[in-house]
Order: structure tokens, then sequence, then C-alpha cells
């Protein structure tokens, strides 16, 4: 079963953590008439489950790669429950730019798709809870203005992750299902300033990021 890989999502034009790479989306305003979804972005990579496999950013072929056995691991658990269903989750088995000293997995789902349809947030954590996995954290939901956005952003960044550690940034979704095409108009992200891209050069010597406990053996 071939399928598209993850849309490319779009910064806020008040996101400062951009490169030439990034795209910004000018007229966001649309998403403000829907109940909106904040959520933390987490530093990790684009995992996605389906029935065939494990993949990562790329669609192409199921990943390999060691950091993602975890992500392997949880699929042999759950491949018979998933259908026609893509688990996309941030997995955090291997350490990006971000040690969190409070994470309680390694794999947080942040989205379903089904066939060229975007699952509503209420149905990711009804699935998400099927498969008992933990979803990524959620900041705020409700319907905000464009001011009000901002200002919680900003907040959210100032205090910290609720992983322990810096916050990376925000994604703020319609809380409803949305079609793949509208991608762009109903996913949005910031991220902070001088965060740390994750190149490469961590696989090299990539390391298996810690959980809470370990931070604070008995």
């Amino acid at each position: 079963m071939q399928s598209r890989k993850y849309n490319r999502t779009y910064h806020f034009p008040f996101s400062p953590g951009t490169t030439s790479d990034d795209r910004i989306v000018s007229d966001w305003q649309g998403i403000l008439q829907h109940e909106i979804i904040i959520t933390e972005k987490l530093d990790g990579e684009n995992n996605c489950l389906k029935s065939n496999g494990v993949y990562a950013r790329s669609h192409g072929a199921p990943t390999r790669n060691p950091w993602a056995r975890n992500a392997w691991e949880i699929w042999e658990m759950v491949k018979d429950e998933l259908g026609d269903l893509e688990i996309f989750g941030e997995n955090l088995y291997g350490l990006h730019s971000i040690e969190y000293t409070n994470l309680h997995h390694h794999f947080y789902v942040f989205a379903v798709r089904d066939g060229d349809t975007f699952l509503s947030w209420d149905e990711v954590v009804f699935y998400a809870g099927l498969l008992d996995l933990p979803t990524v954290p959620v900041y705020e939901r409700g319907h905000f203005s464009e001011k009000e956005i901002e200002e919680l952003i900003l907040k959210g960044v100032d205090e910290g992750s609720q992983m322990g550690g810096e916050c990376e940034g925000f994604v703020c979704r319609n809380a409803a299902a949305f079609d793949t095409e509208d991608f762009k108009y109903n996913v949005i992200k910031y991220v902070r300033a001088n965060h740390v891209k994750t190149d490469e050069h961590w696989t090299k010597n990539w390391k298996r990021a810690k959980l809470w406990f370990e931070f604070n053996p008995a």
C-alpha cells in the first residue's frame, strides 16, 4: 500500500525559527473560523505506522534505521488493527537537539490519516487510545483570535516543554477532520528562534533518549 508522506507544515508569519527551506503561510486567518487544538511540537522524527510497516519522512520504503527500533516494536503489536489507517507520531527514541527530562514514552501520536482525510483530533485521541499509544501534549483547545494565538504560543515557549526542558514550538490544527489537499490551511506551526536543526550529523553517533525515571534512579 503506497501513500503520500506527511504534508509539509507551513510556519506562522511570526515564527522565528525558519530557514531558507521552510515556507510561511501568510493568509492563515481562515483557521480561526474553527475550533483549534494547540499541541506542543516535540523534537523527534516523524514516523508513520501503516499496515505494511514503519515509515520515516519518506514513504518510498519502510525505515530500517536503528533509532526506529521502538516504532517497529509498537508496529508488531498494533499492525493487525491498523487496516487503512496511517498513524503519525513523533518518535523520540533517538535523541535530537533537546534532551527531555520527563519523557514517559518514546512515541507520541499527533495525526491519523484515512485515505485522503486527516481525521479530527477527537478521532486521533480515540484511535491512539485503542492502540494504547499517547498523544502529543495539548496546550490549549478552543476558538482564538489572531492576537490570542500569538500570545498563547509565546507564553508556552517561555514556560518550557511539558516533557521537561526547552520547548521547540507549537502546532495549531483544525480540531475537525479535513482533506489532505487543504492541509496547508489547517495545520500551522511555530518554531522558536535558535532551535538547533537536527541534520544528518546526529545519526552518526546517535543515542537513545532517556525516560523520566532514568534521570532519577532509585
